[in-house]
């Protein structure tokens, strides 16, 4: 089955052609980091109009680069949410009106569920249970799976999402946008037990995650000291932020007794943090599957892949299901 999925949620325009939910035959994926990178963040005006004036041409190039044509597709996939409602709009309704057009099923994806599934691509067989970190700009999920489609919850962020704790420390430094990659790249000549940080939630019995405190530590030290070392705050900062992603997710995989572990979204490509996440997988004997990097930031791969595997132990989704910017994952 060849499934053609759609990803607007933010600001990446992105489709895809995935078959049988495992084989990618083209990823197209269009970053709109330059248009926003003098705003500092994203503008959800601005991102909207570039995915309407994208959307088109970047579903036509994921259908060529496939080797196929639109008669071959068999499906259809859409983001619905969480992400940006108006940049949310733009696929849906783009996906909605290819596969009524195509006279094909039509099946809408939670972006974040997506994620959580997104390291299935990069691995050989389905190595369920596994407890799975979905980091990103907007979301750090601690979720334990035993197939997918059934999963649940077991932490989550109270606040600040890990990815955003980057870039707000990284606006604090004067970096630029975004700052994930920023901090990451500096760190590598830091010290990262230069100054002691702390660890926030890391010693709650929960797996929630807090990294508001953390971004507050910083902002504090700046102001207090005026001369520091960058390199050395932004290792120190990451390794605060690493340590406390990767013991929640020890204490889970060891709780649930689980001997895969896996990790996706945006942030999940920094690389103290899967360096870090190996080795203290090593010892315990972990299958640790980790999103290839394209797939690691917002892709319409898994959305095609995750609708797949709705479709084959679901019916299509009904035609008025609306954009949910706030949902989580479900």
């Amino acid at each position: 089955m060849n499934v053609l999925g759609l990803e607007t949620s933010c600001d990446e325009t992105s489709a895809a052609v995935v078959r049988d939910g495992a084989t990618i035959l083209s990823n197209r994926i269009s970053s709109q980091i330059e248009l926003h990178k003098p705003y500092g963040g994203v503008v959800p005006e601005l991102a909207s109009r570039n995915h309407l004036q994208l959307i088109e041409t970047i579903v036509a190039d994921a259908v060529q680069q496939a080797g196929l044509g639109f008669a071959e597709i068999d499906a259809v996939a859409a983001t619905y949410g969480p992400g940006l409602a108006s940049s949310l709009l733009i696929g849906l309704h783009a996906g909605k009106g290819l596969a009524l057009s195509l006279g094909k099923p039509f099946v809408a994806i939670n972006h974040m569920e997506a994620h959580l599934y997104s390291p299935l691509l990069s691995s050989a067989g389905v190595p369920f249970p596994l407890v799975a970190l979905i980091v990103s700009g907007g979301h750090t999920i601690l979720a334990h799976s035993t197939g997918i489609g059934r999963h649940e919850i077991l932490g989550q962020t109270v606040d600040d999402a890990a990815g955003e704790a980057f870039d707000k420390v990284a606006k604090l430094l004067g970096l630029s946008y975004p700052g994930g990659p920023e901090i990451d790249r500096l760190a590598q000549q830091g010290n990262p037990a230069a100054i002691a940080f702390p660890r926030s939630m890391l010693d709650d019995h929960s797996h929630n995650f807090s990294f508001s405190g953390l971004k507050t530590a910083v902002m504090y030290y700046l102001r207090k000291n005026d001369a520091y070392r960058l390199e050395d705050v932004c290792a120190s900062f990451q390794e605060a932020v690493v340590d406390v992603l990767v013991g929640k997710t020890v204490r889970a995989a060891e709780e649930r007794r689980v001997q895969t572990v896996a990790m996706a979204g945006g942030v999940s490509i920094n690389r103290r943090l899967r360096e870090k996440l190996g080795a203290a997988g090593r010892p315990r004997g972990w299958r640790l599957l980790l999103a290839a990097p394209d797939l690691c930031a917002d892709n319409a791969a898994m959305i095609a892949a995750l609708a797949y595997h709705k479709l084959r132990s679901s019916a299509p989704t009904d035609w008025a299901v609306d954009v949910a910017p706030s949902v989580g994952l479900v």
